[in-house]
């Protein structure tokens, strides 16, 4: 029997969207938020609305535009390249300095409102792509600060911390929403849906984990 509800941090992306699709399986009511943080293709969160519309879950979208301004970045600003290599030192220009740490905090203030304890991300060390606040550290961290900060139980859950692209796939082959995650979700840097652009570090990850799936679980 499911038991709970539980809040998911949704991009509209495969990771957030296998991430929904998980939680629905386990929780008993899952309720979506998205974040407008001024993101250079809006298609991401047109994306997200389809995604929950279609599927009839409850979704919410709230304004961050704030961020933008406070870190410029290439997934904000159409002045400033995509890194199509990472850095040797420091991290990627698709790095949202305090990104993760917003939309957590934002989502569990409300879930607290809702009484909900467990909220729901799909950060990945294995994957991380140099991005800090993806990492397990940090999400252990931010949950005991949320808790003392509010004086609330929360759990936030990571489904896909410790495995890589190829076994994010699977999950959502064991989920039976492969084609859901391929075809209706976008995770390109060029605001392309399902396969992407092809070339930018996102597809690049994307569809490499992609023909590992297929050549190792199909």
């Amino acid at each position: 029997m499911k038991k709970e509800n539980a809040v998911v941090i949704f991009s509209g992306g495969q990771d957030s969207t296998t991430c929904l699709f998980w939680a629905i399986a386990k929780y008993n009511e899952v309720i979506a938020i998205s974040f407008d943080y001024g993101q250079k293709h809006s298609q991401e969160l047109d994306c997200a609305k389809e995604i929950c519309k279609k599927h009839k879950i409850e979704h919410h979208i709230m304004d961050m535009n704030l961020l933008n301004q406070l870190a410029p970045n290439s997934l904000t600003r159409a002045d400033i390249k995509v890194d199509e290599i990472a850095p040797e030192k420091g991290t990627p220009n698709t790095f949202v300095d305090g990104r993760n740490l917003l939309f957590l905090t934002f989502g569990a203030i409300f879930a607290k409102q809702r009484s909900i304890r467990h909220i729901v991300t799909g950060v990945s060390q294995s994957d991380f792509s140099g991005y800090p606040d993806c990492r397990d550290v940090f999400i252990k961290s931010l949950n005991v600060t949320l808790e003392l900060s509010m004086d609330y139980p929360f759990i936030i859950e990571t489904p896909l911390m410790w495995i890589d692209k190829a076994e994010t796939w699977k999950m959502a082959y064991d989920l039976g929403v492969l084609d859901i995650i391929k075809n209706e979700t976008l995770t390109c840097y060029n605001g392309i849906k399902g396969d992407g652009c092809k070339q930018c570090p996102a597809c690049s990850l994307r569809n490499k984990g992609y023909e590992i799936f297929k050549n190792e679980y199909l």
